[in-house]
């Protein structure tokens, strides 16, 4: 009987951490607004993680004022800090685009939560994972701009949603 509750419980407990990890993901697709956002593609194929397009954001990129350490992708927030980064959204007639980029959380809505830490800003939003036939497809589709759908929650939580060529 104790090495059932003992199962029982580490089962439990495998549960939980499972609803934590995709419970960001999962809030911004089930409660989230929709954003149409332009992207680009950078990379399509890593053979570790299979067949994806990598996409780039050019107007989700800091503002003039702030400093990029990278031109691909989010870049990096270069002001000596790490950790979260919020990037409030405006809108720019069909589409979104970055208004600020703050280091707390802003109080108005949209914003996106994005994180740091490594050597780029990360917001969950920069894959999108494909057959191997259709990613390569997909970027020469997309080789001249497209338009990315994400959802956005509440919190900033994102989820990236379909890919497209119009808006």
């Amino acid at each position: 009987m104790k090495r059932i509750v003992t199962v029982a419980v580490i089962a439990l407990a495998q549960l939980v951490l499972v609803g934590v990890a995709v419970a960001p993901q999962l809030s911004a697709r089930v409660a989230g607004e929709s954003h149409l956002v332009r992207v680009a593609p950078l990379d399509p194929i890593d053979p570790y993680r299979g067949a994806y397009v990598s996409l780039d954001y050019p107007d989700l990129q800091p503002p003039p004022e702030g400093e990029v350490a990278d031109d691909t992708g989010l870049g990096a927030l270069d002001d000596g800090e790490t950790g979260a980064v919020y990037i409030t959204l405006r809108q720019d007639g069909d589409v979104w685009v970055a208004d600020r980029w703050l280091r707390e959380r802003p109080s108005d809505t949209p914003y996106l939560a994005c994180d740091d830490r490594s050597w780029e800003v990360r917001c969950g939003i920069e894959s999108w994972f494909l057959p191997q036939e259709k990613a390569q497809a997909l970027e020469a589709d997309l080789a001249d701009g497209a338009y990315a759908e994400i959802r956005v929650d509440g919190r900033g939580n994102t989820a990236l949603v379909d890919v497209r060529e119009h808006p």
